[in-house]
């Protein structure tokens, strides 16, 4: 076993070191960061999107303004700026903005409807609400009883929408700015909704720090540097592109942001971009090795992206074909960039080593470690203050839970190698990961036990030709009833995220207890889905 004292060093190699390292803790903070980068960069591009550019420079000044224009409909220090929109500057300036005025920035999912949504901006206490009108319809299934909102704000100038007795107004900026407040390194930026387990989906509470470490790690381990352009279509309410905006500001290299992901054009978007890294996921690499080979395969800057989970077999082929190396890693919105390797160390399907400033263990059920080989639940600790997140919004229990014994427990089963190299197994928690995103089990399995004709139903995950995960529905009707699967699967629509709904329906006399009455869910996914409905099959599209 691997003890502490024991603890492999990990090679430099070709690991190149941020020298923002060296600012006083006290730095490092959003508002202090978009500063220093302005006085450094000047000119240079920062953040691109379509014709849209900005400046190092004029970051600062349009940062301060946005929050000039938050300070106007009422935002005040400590307040939640909750976000619906798909990728768009505004919406990266407002999270800046937030950052800059010590207001707490919340992306919400595009696709959220109904209970999720509603849970979402209660827990988090928004004061208001920014959208784009596009999306307007998702507030018609979300309960009006919102204490807290105060504000609806359009990002596209509409000004006749209404939600309950809130009335919409457009977004107007200021030619005024704000000076940035006295910000510290462990004060909240955002708050970003991950999956829950046996519940509602979890706010992570995320410091300034902790998004300055993010963009250190990262940019270090992709071996970013100034002359770099890094591309995102990923969307701006996930950590992933927001994070990739912090690699860029970190190390002085220019940010652009697509609309969303096509894989018809993503070749030629990044050339169009300059781009020389990019961000992808593990069904994204899939998607882009299936298209038939053409020109554009190769007409690109690009040189690595960053793709967990980077599927092993298409490692060295993908880098063959499109020139871009793929690495893997692992991170947590609840922590940070915590194992990773530099692109020319990646080993087909691990996820590499621990990354300075954390440790990371292999642990048993009764938390304690075991021998490399073995698997275990991968638990992390930090030893840079607040480079981690400080819990979850308005949930102490389950921060007791997930920071017992005073280490974070991620819920994934792993294995570390002899030579310090992690190897992801399994989930322990019961989550889905699903083209990118995480879905609670619980979130789909409540609206279809609200189904008058269900009795009740386990969710679980199935694996997906494209890596990661697909839902499956095991339901048990009420006596008497009678369904067709394809109604179980019309009834989700409305009810949730498209990602979420169920792709396998099976329904069963009885599920799976334990003497206790737990659903044994191992039970299930043994059952693979032999034998249950595959919407797909019929062609049925769920609508977005």
């Amino acid at each position: 076993m691997t003890t502490r004292k024991q603890k492999k060093e990990r090679p430099k190699g070709e690991l190149r070191r941020n020298s923002l390292r060296r600012l006083p803790h006290r730095q490092r903070t959003i508002p202090a960061l978009l500063k220093l980068q302005a006085e450094a960069y000047g000119e240079k591009p920062l953040l691109q999107e379509g014709s849209s550019l900005r400046t190092y420079k004029e970051i600062p000044r349009a940062v301060g303004r946005m929050a000039a224009a938050l300070n106007d409909l009422g935002v005040e220090q400590g307040d939640r700026v909750a976000v619906l929109s798909r990728n768009r500057p505004e919406v990266l300036e407002l999270s800046l903005a937030c950052a800059w005025m010590g207001a707490i920035f919340v992306p919400l999912n595009t696709a959220l409807r109904g209970f999720q949504l509603t849970h979402q901006l209660r827990n988090s206490g928004s004061k208001m609400l920014a959208m784009e009108s596009a999306l307007l319809d998702r507030l018609d299934s979300v309960e009006d009883t919102l204490p807290e909102l105060r504000r609806l704000v359009l990002l596209d100038g509409v000004s006749d929408a209404k939600f309950g007795e809130v009335a919409g107004v457009p977004l107007e900026v200021p030619e005024s700015t704000v000076e940035p407040a006295p910000v510290k390194p462990a004060d909240l930026c955002a708050i970003l909704y991950t999956s829950g387990t046996t519940g509602p989906p979890k706010g992570v509470c995320c410091s300034h720090a902790q998004s300055f470490w993010w963009g250190i790690h990262a940019s270090e381990h992709l071996g970013i540097g100034s002359e770099d352009v890094l591309y995102t279509c990923l969307p701006l309410f996930h950590t992933n592109a927001l994070n990739a905006f912090m690699q860029a500001l970190c190390t002085g290299a220019t940010y652009v942001l697509g609309e969303r992901f096509s894989a018809s054009s993503f070749w030629e978007e990044a050339r169009r971009a300059d781009a020389t890294i990019t961000y992808l996921l593990g069904a994204m690499v899939h998607i882009l090795w299936n298209k038939e080979p053409s020109p554009a395969d190769r007409a690109h800057r690009v040189r690595v992206a960053l793709a967990p989970p980077a599927p092993a077999d298409l490692l060295e082929p993908f880098a063959e074909r499109f020139g871009v190396l793929l690495v893997d890693a692992f991170g947590m919105t609840e922590l940070n960039y915590v194992i990773g390797a530099t692109p020319t160390e990646q080993r087909p399907g691990r996820m590499g080593r621990e990354v300075e400033g954390f440790e990371v263990r292999v642990v048993n059920e009764d938390d304690e470690e075991v021998p490399d080989g073995e698997s275990g639940e991968l638990v992390v600790r930090h030893s840079e203050p607040d480079s981690v997140a400080a819990g979850y919004w308005r949930n102490a229990e389950a921060t007791v839970e997930a920071w017992r014994n005073l280490w974070f427990h991620t819920g994934d089963r792993v294995v570390r190698g002899q030579d310090g190299y992690f190897t992801y197994v399994d989930r322990i928690k019961d989550s889905i990961r699903r083209r990118g995103e995480n879905i609670s089990s619980y979130e789909v399995e409540q609206p279809i036990n609200s189904h008058p004709d269900v009795l009740e139903s386990a969710v679980v995950a199935v694996p997906s030709e494209l890596s990661e995960d697909e839902v499956k529905a095991s339901v048990v009707l009420k006596p008497g009833a009678k369904l067709d699967p394809l109604e179980i699967i019309k009834w989700c629509e409305p009810r949730m995220a498209y990602f979420a709904v169920p792709r396998y329906v099976e329904f069963l006399s009885e599920l799976p207890h334990t003497p206790n009455g737990k659903v044994q869910k191992h039970v299930l996914r043994k059952r693979g889905v032999e034998g249950a409905f595959d919407r797909e099959s019929v062609g049925y599209k769920v609508r977005r």
